[in-house]
């Protein structure tokens, strides 16, 4: 049965652990909060990981092997109890989502229903997006980050080798 397990990744490695994972099909959850620091005078706002070097996997042990989890870069090992793998309860994990989404919506409220629209499909690092335009049109690969207002890292595997390019925004989209 499907079931929620935390995983200890790398140092500061989480994010490459997810994007692997992603790659392989194996749903991830990376929680995070807003953080706003002061550069040159401007108050910006990051999303930081909740739990530095822990993500969450959602998958079936009887199905995806356990051994494939542990050889994926960037993850240590399945938290568990002595040998055995803890699942985590779902509900903790809905709880920690819905404490997320609070903090986005005290920190960024909307007002315009255009803009909760946007905010809604917006693309995050790890979920899978498909080219719409340009040399790379119909293929699939996972967003990795940001590249500046318009730019985007995009990561996909090409001739047996995971590639990373960097293509305008606007030039793909999120696969649901």
């Amino acid at each position: 049965m499907k079931a929620w397990y935390l995983l200890y990744c790398k140092p500061r490695g989480e994010v490459r652990a997810q994007q692997n994972l992603a790659l392989q099909e194996i749903e991830t959850y990376i929680p995070t909060y807003p953080e706003e620091k002061l550069h040159k005078g401007k108050v910006t706002v990051r999303r930081v990981s909740m739990f530095p070097s822990y993500l969450f996997v959602h998958f079936d042990p009887q199905i995806t092997s356990v051994a494939r989890i542990h050889s994926t870069r960037g993850v240590i090992r399945i938290i568990g109890c002595k040998e055995l793998m803890t699942a985590v309860d779902d509900g903790i994990i809905q709880a920690i989502k819905l404490r997320e989404h609070c903090w986005l919506n005290e920190l960024l409220p909307n007002t315009d229903s255009e803009q909760q629209n946007a905010a809604e499909v917006a693309i995050e690092c790890g979920d899978k997006v498909k080219f719409v335009d340009g040399p790379f049109a119909e293929l699939e690969g996972v967003f990795e980050e940001t590249n500046g207002e318009k730019r985007c890292f995009v990561l996909f595997e090409i001739m047996g080798k995971q590639q990373r390019v960097a293509v305008d925004k606007a030039g793909v989209a999120r696969l649901d």
